[in-house]
């Protein structure tokens, strides 16, 4: 007798999984250039170690709790809709997957910038934009290869974007030694200027929740995630912190510092093949984030697919259990929208994103009191210290509405505006869409039971 043998999936381990979701939250410290610039030296550090307290470490609890509760495809999006229901959920996966149209278009960007200072004319002339596609093609392809191959890669990019930097820092304090230059903590900021600082630093810190969404393709999920959490959340504060100290000590201006600006401090340092290095990392922050990303935004489709919510052909998968329609689908949206100006609108970026973090946390406090007896392998604290979880990521997204409604998308419209039209968006897609076809096929099913026991009760 033969025995016949189901193949085995991998799965992706702890390492690739705190390096993946260091992908989808930090990319290394590129990006902070613009914290730097409009806070100053001493800010710009007491910002980027208060924000992990005040937003990272209280997502990541909430994250570990659910994650490890309820390792289920679709993260985020099935914790809401098994707490608040189907209308919630899809409210969920909406303002998830809208806010991804303003973040994505933001990493082939980063890659282009930096392609860019390795050689203007590789992206003069409309080139610039066929990089960016490129950029999108490859990591769709990359996807459809499987979450571990996804993480494996993390691991790599992740070393090769941070060697610059811990040469930058080597060289930075040798300098310092030497040359003893005189180190300005402090210089004076506009409110403006703060505000922007604070906003980009809360951009450059969220995105925890997005690792749930392969919670089926990872090994051990009840075990791995809340070692990932809080894993992933103490290296991307160090390596946004320590480079920064590294850069005080040079004694180099930060007077009109903004992004790409790491390059110039790197060559100033460390001469013109330190300054390629930080190029090539830059570029591959580009790929390593968006990369990430598309593992997890793909599965929200899949998911909500799963659930009846949109169509049955999103949820198809290929032999490595990859959601290959949503991939695509998903691409092509990212692709469609590269050319919008929509990377400079952080705060719609985080409005919409806060939002749907804000019912992750609703979703958390929910499910103790509906369902205390859930195994939850991980638990953040007691009931009391899992209610005030959500209190600062709330209190820091209300400073974020506060602090963009005066920012213009158009002459007569707001971003804020337009951010609360595209999540009043939801409720309105969610009637005209996805409850006419859970209306359906609870009545295929229905149909189908009725036939059943008609043939049954013939016998």
């Amino acid at each position: 007798m033969q025995l016949a043998f189901k193949p085995v999936r991998r799965k992706m381990r702890l390492l690739p999984l705190i390096a993946a979701t260091y992908f989808m939250v930090s990319g290394g410290p590129y990006g902070i250039e613009d914290i730097l610039g409009g806070a100053g030296f001493a800010r710009a550090i007491i910002i980027l170690l208060l924000l992990p307290f005040l937003w990272s470490l209280p997502t990541a609890l909430m994250i570990g709790e659910l994650a490890s509760a309820l390792p289920q495809e679709g993260g985020f999006y099935a914790w809401v809709r098994r707490a608040l229901g189907p209308f919630w959920g899809y409210q969920e996966g909406w303002l998830s997957l809208s806010a991804s149209i303003f973040d994505m278009a933001i990493y082939p960007a980063i890659f282009v910038l930096y392609l860019g200072k390795f050689s203007p004319a590789l992206t003069a002339d409309g080139r610039g934009y066929a990089w960016s596609l490129a950029v999108v093609l490859l990591c769709c392809i990359w996807n459809l290869r499987g979450a571990p191959a996804v993480g494996q890669g993390s691991i790599g990019m992740f070393v090769l974007l941070l060697a610059p930097f811990a040469v930058f820092m080597v060289l930075a304090l040798r300098h310092s030694i030497s040359a003893h230059p005189a180190v300005q903590w402090s210089q004076p900021v506009s409110a403006s200027a703060f505000s922007t600082a604070v906003l980009v630093a809360m951009w450059n810190y969220m995105g925890w929740d997005n690792a749930s969404t392969v919670a089926q393709e990872v090994e051990n999920p009840q075990r791995n995630y809340p070692r990932a959490m809080i894993g992933a959340t103490i290296l991307v504060a160090v390596t946004y912190v320590l480079p920064l100290i590294a850069m005080a000590f040079t004694g180099l201006s930060i007077a009109k510092f903004s992004t790409g600006d790491w390059v110039n401090a790197a060559t100033s340092v460390g001469g013109r093949w330190l300054g390629v290095a930080i190029v090539a990392g830059g570029a591959i922050t580009g790929i390593g984030m968006f990369n990430a990303l598309v593992m997890s935004y793909s599965r929200l489709p899949m998911a909500m697919a799963d659930d009846g919510m949109l169509p049955k052909i999103v949820a198809r998968r290929n032999r490595r259990n990859v959601p290959w329609v949503s991939v695509m689908f998903c691409g092509l949206a990212w692709a469609l929208a590269l050319k919008l100006p929509f990377e400079r609108l952080i705060s719609i970026d985080l409005i919409l994103y806060g939002s749907s973090l804000l019912l992750e946390f609703v979703a958390l406090v929910v499910l103790r009191f509906r369902e205390p007896d859930l195994p939850r392998p991980f638990k953040a604290g007691n009931l009391a210290f899992a209610c005030s979880l959500g209190v600062g990521p709330a209190a820091l997204i209300g400073y974020a509405l506060y602090a963009s409604r005066a920012e213009k998308l158009t002459a007569s419209s707001s971003a804020l505006a337009f951010a609360a039209a595209v999540g009043l968006l939801g409720p309105i897609l969610y009637w005209l869409t996805a409850a006419p076809l859970a209306r359906r096929r609870l009545a295929s099913a229905s149909a189908t039971e009725d036939l059943v026991g008609r043939h049954l009760h013939s016998k």
